[in-house]
């Protein structure tokens, strides 16, 4: 993605949007600095010996605060992979648990490489390397720092993760916490694939039941029929999509990939173009929608939601003037860049921030964890009992009125709640409440012009809160 040559770096965008924050709160200058810096990071320069030769490969895991463990966040693979970056995911992490209030500080981990360029039992190898150099210095411990997928990873790369954990602490009885995003056959919890892009669709949903706040982006009714543009139709995108054109009536008119963009303002049918996107390798010749090859062109068309769920700094000095869209909402890490973010803000645009917008993942990846140390799937104990409860409830009220109900009302009354049920509730309970406590800020505050400032309050003020709590 182009950017300006005088954009600020993603490390910076945090930094500022920090700044501008913590100058409308009254925080000692130590404890405002003790928040701001990262604590420590770990780079690590490893070999492997793949194809008769060995490798080096460079990587880093970051801690941004402990003011509570363990420390949480996500590993991710790719060449963009630095120093800079992680320490600034690392702080987006911790201000992202301090808002959904997971009890968490803020990690991040990042490996140097490009996953498709090696095969999966070559990449086992390095995965399995790079955790042992983490692993040794308790750099992954489920009582210490837990990771999770990111970009470039998943359930795959932390079941590995997981049993090299496994193997190198063989007493230790709750060392399937050490990470979290397994897959269920691995000690994963249901529903932790779909999470982040299911949080997006919270988010918005919060949003629309709020009136006062859809009228400050010129928007009003409900979910139904706005339409949608995604960038990166990747597992957050995806699911997002997905979850609000099926479920919520949105009309996804635009996707947009690496290799271009497809736009269909009567809407995109996003299962479709998810198959022809895995089978095909990108969206070019999806049937029935126009294509653009400069498919970052398509985050300037009209619409009512635009989606940017692909990579850091999508929207920057270079386009924010052309964004059209009244509504933007982050489900990537980054995506707007500080500059960016105030030409929005001064067409009036509304930003709902990454730190929340996005939080499904570590929302979920919590009930996991809590799940991995209490040795017990969600729902196993009580499920059962609710059905019984409920029958018990249906039978009476049918003897009393002589009258039986409906069948769909009953098989809908009786179902007990299962694990997916179970975290599908905490998260949408996490969200909305998130949302709110953010949304009292931006109302009440008029210094506070934006929901992005509202959570960092929210979020800082929580870490400040914990920091004297422990003596600071």
């Amino acid at each position: 993605m182009l950017q300006h040559t005088s954009e600020p770096s993603f490390r910076q965008s945090v930094d500022m949007m920090f700044t501008r924050a913590v100058a409308l709160m009254d925080l000692s200058p130590g404890l405002e600095e003790k928040i701001r810096v990262c604590n420590s990071t770990y780079t690590v320069r490893f070999g492997v010996k793949l194809r008769g030769r060995i490798h080096t490969f460079t990587g880093y895991r970051s801690v941004h605060s402990e003011h509570m463990e363990p420390v949480k966040g996500g590993i991710r693979y790719a060449m963009s992979v630095n120093q800079d970056e992680v320490e600034a995911l690392a702080a987006l992490m911790t201000y992202k648990c301090a808002l959904v209030e997971a009890p968490f500080g803020g990690s991040k981990g990042g490996l140097c490489i490009d996953p498709k360029d090696w095969e999966e039992d070559e990449l086992e190898r390095i995965t399995r390397r790079f955790a042992y150099e983490l692993i040794k210095r308790d750099l992954i411990h489920p009582s210490q720092n837990v990771p999770a997928p990111d970009m470039g990873t998943g359930e795959r790369e932390m079941a590995w993760i997981a049993d090299q954990f496994a193997r190198m602490h063989t007493s230790e009885l709750n060392a399937r916490a050490c990470v979290t995003g397994k897959p269920l056959t691995a000690h994963g919890i249901a529903g932790r694939v779909e999470a982040t892009g299911r949080g997006v669709q919270y988010a918005l949903q919060e949003f629309f039941r709020h009136p006062e706040d859809m009228k400050r982006a010129g928007l009003d009714g409900s979910l139904d029929g706005k339409r949608v543009i995604v960038q990166g139709l990747g597992n957050v995108g995806y699911h997002a999509a997905k979850f609000l054109e099926e479920e919520d009536g949105c009309r996804i008119i635009g996707v947009i990939e690496r290799d271009g963009a497809i736009f269909d303002p009567a809407g995109l049918p996003v299962e479709r173009v998810r198959q022809h996107l895995i089978g095909q390798g990108g969206v070019r010749g999806f049937p029935g929608a126009k294509y653009l090859a400069e498919g970052a062109r398509l985050l300037e068309e009209d619409c009512d939601i635009l989606i940017p769920a692909a990579f850091e700094a999508a929207i920057n000095l270079t386009n924010a003037e052309r964004i059209q869209a009244p509504l933007i909402i982050e489900a990537a890490n980054g995506p707007v860049t500080a500059g960016a973010d105030e030409i929005l803000r001064r067409k009036g645009c509304v930003i709902i921030p990454d730190m929340y917008a996005n939080a499904g993942g570590v929302t979920v990846s919590y009930f996991e964890w809590v799940k991995n140390l209490s040795h017990i799937r969600f729902g196993r104990m009580q499920r059962r009992q609710e059905e019984s409860r409920h029958r018990m409830l249906i039978d009476e009220l049918e003897r009393l009125t002589g009258k039986s109900v409906s069948a769909t009302f009953s098989e809908k009354f009786l179902k007990g709640a299962d694990e997916l049920a179970l975290v599908r509730s905490g998260l949408e309970d996490t969200m909305r409440g998130a949302y709110q406590s953010i949304a009292e800020v931006w109302r009440a505050r008029p210094e506070v012009t934006d929901l992005r400032t509202a959570a960092y309050l929210v979020s800082i003020g929580r870490v400040a809160a914990a920091y004297k709590s422990l003596g600071l």
